[in-house]
């Protein structure tokens, strides 16, 4: 069997990835979504294993250093988060369509690594509708916000990094487009 597509998605915070994810996982469940590891805490509602493994920051270095992580980085100068690279590798050797939903800095390491994988860069459809996006959840602080805006430039800036951009005006839009790409639709 062949490998089977790794889609890493990248998108500035507010922009809707969990969200397009969570309906493409809806639409096509056999596409497996790696969970990331992180050094941050949990939000409210947020389960160890399901949305994130919460690692020490001790914990995180040592797979590291293990060669453990398909990437890591540093997010928001505060918290690191990687892919641990087991569950994505074998995935992929079984033909599961595997999405990885990272930030640039990971992008750019997994395009070293697996320079034959899709990257898909997840744009808002204006930058007020990002800052609307941002200030709506309510789960920010207002320095959090505006950090999160100064990345965000900074992630549109490397837009032509990307094989493909997809503008999340509306969910099902992107998800056809998502699914087209991984060949999940013919």
């Amino acid at each position: 069997m062949s490998a089977a597509p790794v889609l890493v998605l990248v998108g500035p915070s507010g922009v809707g990835k969990g969200t397009v994810v969570a309906a493409l996982k809806e639409r096509f469940p056999d596409a497996w979504l790696s969970v990331s590891a992180t050094t941050r805490s949990p939000r409210p509602g947020e389960v160890d294993g399901v949305h994130y493994f919460f690692l020490t920051a001790e914990r995180f270095t040592e797979l590291v250093e293990q060669g453990g992580m398909l990437e890591w980085a540093w997010v928001h100068e505060t918290d690191r988060y990687g892919t641990p690279r087991g569950p994505v590798e074998d995935r992929e050797a079984a033909g599961i369509p595997v999405i990885l939903e990272i930030d640039l800095q990971g992008a750019r390491q997994v395009r070293e690594t697996k320079p034959d994988a899709l990257f898909v860069f997840l744009a808002p459809p204006s930058e007020q509708e990002l800052y609307q996006r941002l200030t709506g959840r309510g789960t920010e602080t207002r320095e959090q916000i505006e950090r999160r805006l100064a990345t965000a430039e900074i992630e549109m800036a490397a837009i032509n990094e990307f094989d493909h951009v997809v503008v999340n005006d509306t969910i099902d839009s992107a998800v056809d487009q998502l699914a087209a790409l991984m060949g999940l639709v013919h």
